[in-house]
């Protein structure tokens, strides 16, 4: 399944957002066969004003982008859960205020300044709550995530998982290979569904993703 030597490594992200992490698995010396399982649509276009609140916490690029493209009023401060989220905004013009050094909910409650006030938490559809049960935070779905049922199923020998509908749209193809997860939802999500788990990423970003990805890669030479 190797194509001249090369490991082929499936990128499941949305069409249009793989473009980074293709180059940078190219660069790695693999073979990238971009095969997408998720897209998104966005659910509304009225402005967003988020004069008032404290902090407005975007936790992925998708969100980022929804929440730049709505925004008519800015926050106190923004929060941005990843570098990808934080390059996110940065590219429209919105600096972020804190970007912990954990990607997750969980990183960003232990460095947001307590008490943190009025909190807006901007995501998509389905995302984790744990801002909302833990601060009060205010809840704003920005777009929902749908898992796609690609006709065609690529060979490869590693696909790449970055959250846990992509885990579940694999879930439902024929292809039985070992995945690299981005983080520990995606991780129980592999786990739940009986996938192979090769590896999990220790920082929750593309940097952790492909170093799991060489241990993998490494171990199976």
């Amino acid at each position: 399944m190797e194509s001249e030597g090369k490991p082929r490594v499936a990128v499941t992200r949305a069409a249009g957002q793989a473009n980074e992490l293709a180059a940078r698995l190219t660069a790695l010396g693999c073979e990238p066969v971009l095969w997408p399982l998720i897209a998104t649509e966005s659910l509304a276009d009225d402005p967003i004003d988020a004069d008032g609140y404290d902090w407005a916490v975007v936790t992925s690029p998708n969100g980022a982008a929804e929440l730049a493209r709505r925004l008519r009023n800015r926050p106190r401060r923004l929060a941005a859960i990843g570098p990808g989220t934080a390059a996110a905004l940065r590219a429209r013009g919105l600096e972020p205020d804190l970007v912990p050094r954990v990607s997750s909910q969980e990183g960003l409650l232990a460095e947001l300044p307590q008490p943190a006030g009025r909190v807006l938490l901007a995501a998509a559809e389905g995302a984790r709550r744990l801002l909302v049960d833990e601060l009060g935070a205010e809840f704003l779905p920005l777009y929902r995530t749908v898992e796609l049922a690609p006709a065609v199923v690529p060979d490869a020998d590693v696909v790449l998982l970055t959250s846990p509908s992509a885990a579940r749209a694999l879930a439902r193809t024929s292809l039985r290979v070992p995945v690299v997860v981005i983080g520990p939802q995606t991780a129980a999500a592999a786990r739940t569904l009986d996938l192979e788990l090769a590896a999990e990423a220790e920082s929750h970003d593309l940097d952790g993703l492909l170093a799991a990805l060489e241990r993998v890669l490494r171990e199976r030479r």
